[in-house]
């Protein structure tokens, strides 16, 4: 991690509203990210975890201004992301991997077209030859053969078409990736050997890393700090030991409470914590504090008021009104 006291990236509360049609000529705000704000330093990786639906890939596309932003700003390197000359400059510093290796690759492009694609974009090469030379050097940097350079997309397996996707992240050399879920769609045996090249192409190049996941095994192994985010809003974030072993956020206690434990003994004395009814819409969500209506320690005041995402430890921060008494 950078000593800079600056961060790389910083998210300000940032909201993404949809306009959902729910009759004739009316609308409904459906609120999927809602006043959320982080921090990422230099050379570091942010995990971001929550269940299904609760709003951690639409964070990353408005974060990298693929969704315009309803509210908030994110600055760069100190310097907010608002006019296209902004935009165009921050796109050739930051990228996305995204989750599904098939549909994320124009299935009618040879693997060199989809790799040198960004390259053509900002006219990063003088000649055909400076271009393939970077295209087979981005391809020996994730694995792939140089044969395989003619290839097309469907003769790849999909730890290999993701490797293609990463080689393509890679293409203008840039700072800061999103991860949405770059391995969720692999086997097993595959997202180690995916999950390692992106530690080692960290080490190598000075990446970092907004990594999002729904697995919170994935996330420790390859996390400083890990965010939780619940129904469109952040409800804990702090370092990942610290996360995994004192979670304050009630929340946070049910999802790591389910991470399985490879010890048997730990294992049996470990207490499951379930959580009662389903993740309520994002359309009609709860007043107050949007955890309040699965919360075993909620009251009347948790849904009259919703909760300041606030710090209780040097670098802890959680957005509960009982965090005090229930820890």
């Amino acid at each position: 991690m950078s000593e800079s006291k600056t961060p790389l990236v910083e998210v300000r509360n940032l909201k993404q509203y949809f306009n959902i049609n729910t009759g004739f000529m009316r609308t409904r705000p459906l609120k999927a990210v809602d006043d959320v704000s982080f921090t990422i330093n230099r050379g570091e990786t942010l995990g971001l975890v929550g269940e299904s639906g609760c709003g951690k890939t639409t964070v990353g596309r408005t974060l990298l201004h693929l969704y315009k932003p309803t509210a908030g700003e994110v600055i760069y390197n100190g310097k907010p992301i608002k006019t296209k000359s902004d935009i165009l400059d921050f796109r050739k510093k930051s990228t996305m991997v995204f989750q599904d290796p098939y549909s994320s690759l124009n299935p009618r492009m040879t693997v060199s077209d989809i790799i040198g694609e960004p390259l053509d974009i900002h006219k990063m090469y003088k000649s055909r030859e400076e271009r393939m030379e970077r295209i087979l050097s981005l391809m020996e940097r994730v694995g792939l053969n140089s044969e395989h350079a003619a290839r097309y997309a469907h003769e790849f397996s999909g730890g290999q078409r993701q490797r293609i996707g990463i080689a393509r992240a890679l293409a203008l050399d840039p700072e800061f990736i999103v991860c949405d879920e770059p391995v969720s769609a692999l086997d097993v045996s595959i997202q180690a050997q995916v999950i390692n090249m992106f530690d080692e192409l960290q080490q190598q190049m000075g990446l970092t890393y907004l990594f999002i996941a729904h697995d919170i095994l994935v996330v420790r192994h390859i996390s400083d700090r890990i965010a939780v985010m619940y129904l469109g809003k952040m409800a804990e974030i702090a370092d990942a030991a610290e996360i995994y072993d004192h979670p304050l956020h009630p929340y946070t206690k049910s999802l790591m409470s389910a991470v399985p434990q490879p010890d048997p003994k730990i294992a049996r004395s470990n207490k499951r914590i379930v959580l009662s009814g389903d993740i309520p819409s994002p359309l009609n969500a709860p007043p107050g504090c949007p955890f309040h209506t699965r919360c075993p320690y909620a009251d009347e005041s948790c849904s009259q008021s919703t909760p300041a995402f606030r710090e209780v430890s040097a670098g802890h921060f959680v957005a509960c009104h009982k965090v005090d008494r229930i820890n």
